[in-house]
């Protein structure tokens, strides 16, 4: 296979931050040791650790600058344990491990990081296990078949509250993709763009615990449709929505991506509404474990961390996005044609409604857990009555989403730690402030909590 890194070409690059300007404008990030001997060997040691080969190092240095490395990766990674990252690696107590995966341009980072040999690199022998469906993924890690695992994000959040299997307490390491997934309608619904006209539809989603249940369910009742009474949410398996699609089994489906341009690269949809379009810079799907196996393999959680952030940082940084199609396209991973994959990925692409367009954002690869996603995820979820009672929401948040370590080992290493839990989330023009979630859980005029 060919390696990206072998080639004299550049690697292009944007600003890893997701804002619009080059990554050697990006802010400078503030260092807490005054000694500037301990900061050079702690951002040289770090940027080792996370780019062990020194060709990819070397890239790295070079497209974004000595003195702005450490800005850039800690714009990308305030998150898992830092302090680890920038110490020797020990060996891993397991070597051979199965991770599992959905095959959907979400799992980037996790798929990446085999092709570039990341998972080699970190002393690890990771069998990646592309699964049918999400109930799947869920069973495989509470079997402890899969030691590790893609998810999506709202998923370890159920699993450790025994929502829909039993409770199994379970971390979101990273956040794998923002963006990323769309509302896509069948070719017969072109002249019903309009939601209100949606009534009587029946509409899939991945899986009950899914972002893109609670935004469907949201992007429906902001338009006046209960998604309760007025149109039927089924569940339906990623790779099934298309044909699904084209069987007229559903009318339409808020899915990952690839599948919402597959449909329209077969010719049996139209692409109504990016999910960016609905809360931009949403959260989707993550690289989770359960706490037992951090706690039984604290080496090989960190030497997992190690490849998958590593991957993140190609995909965040990296504007060669058709490169990054055609690692992933392949037979063993999305199986998908590589065309669709870059589609996506690059942002340029057909509609379905005779438009090219293009979206640079469509899809992001932000690492960061924020404490506030998860707050808004167990809204929706008291909102729709998957939760019933007293909701600790800030503690579940802190519990599930690994933020809170993250900040600690940042202290202990040296570096100012990220300030907040939440970045600005603002859902169709209503900012929200985890601070008031039960009131904002409360306080839509259709929803399923008991007042």
């Amino acid at each position: 296979m060919h390696d990206p890194y072998d080639s004299e070409r550049p690697l292009n690059l944007r600003c890893a931050c997701g804002q619009p300007h080059a990554p050697q404008d990006h802010p400078q990030v503030a260092v807490a040791s005054p000694e500037a001997q301990t900061r050079a060997f702690m951002e040289a040691a770090l940027v080792k650790a996370i780019f062990p080969r020194d060709a990819e190092r070397r890239l790295f240095l070079r497209a974004v600058g000595r003195r702005t490395a450490m800005a850039a990766i800690a714009s990308l990674v305030p998150l898992g344990t830092l302090h680890a990252l920038a110490q020797e690696a020990r060996a891993p107590e397991k070597r051979d491990l199965k991770v599992g995966f959905i095959g959907i341009t979400c799992a980037t980072p996790l798929l990446m990081a085999e092709p570039l040999g990341h998972y080699r690199d970190q002393g690890l022998q990771v069998q990646l296990v592309r699964t049918a469906g999400w109930g799947m993924i869920r069973d495989k890690v509470l079997q402890r078949e899969h030691d590790a695992s893609h998810f999506l994000s709202p998923m370890p959040i159920a699993m450790s509250l025994g929502l829909g299997s039993a409770a199994s307490p379970t971390s979101v390491a990273t956040i794998q993709n923002v963006n990323g997934q769309a509302i896509t309608l069948a070719r017969k619904h072109i002249g019903r763009r309009e939601p209100r006209s949606w009534k009587g539809f029946k509409l899939g989603v991945p899986f009950e615990y899914s972002m893109h249940n609670f935004l469907l369910r949201y992007y429906l009742a902001e338009n006046g449709v209960n998604p309760d009474s007025d149109v039927q949410i089924v569940v339906v398996p990623p790779p099934q929505m298309v044909a699904q699609l084209k069987d007229g089994a559903i009318d339409g489906f808020l899915g990952p991506d690839p599948f919402n341009q597959r449909a329209v690269y077969d010719g049996v949809g139209f692409i109504h509404i990016l999910s960016k379009d609905i809360w931009d810079g949403h959260p989707c799907c993550a690289f989770g474990v359960s706490d037992a196996f951090i706690a039984q393999h604290p080496n090989s959680f960190a030497a997992l961390f190690r490849a998958v952030i590593g991957a993140s940082f190609i995909a965040s940084v990296s504007t060669d996005r058709a490169q990054i199609a055609k690692l992933i396209a392949t037979p063993a991973l999305l199986n998908q044609p590589e065309e669709v994959v870059a589609q996506v990925l690059t942002g340029q692409f057909p509609d379905g409604l005779g438009n090219t367009r293009s979206v640079p954002d469509r899809a992001l690869f932000d690492p960061v857990p924020w404490q506030g996603m998860a707050v808004w995820m167990l809204t929706q979820m008291k909102r729709w009555g998957y939760i019933k009672g007293d909701v600790n929401y800030s503690q579940i948040a802190e519990q599930v989403f690994m933020l809170t370590d993250a900040k600690r080992q940042m202290a202990a290493a040296g570096w100012r730690a990220p300030e907040g839990t939440s970045r600005r989330i603002r859902v169709m023009g209503r900012v929200f402030d985890p601070a008031r979630a039960e009131e904002y859980a409360r306080s839509f005029p259709i929803n399923k909590v008991a007042v």
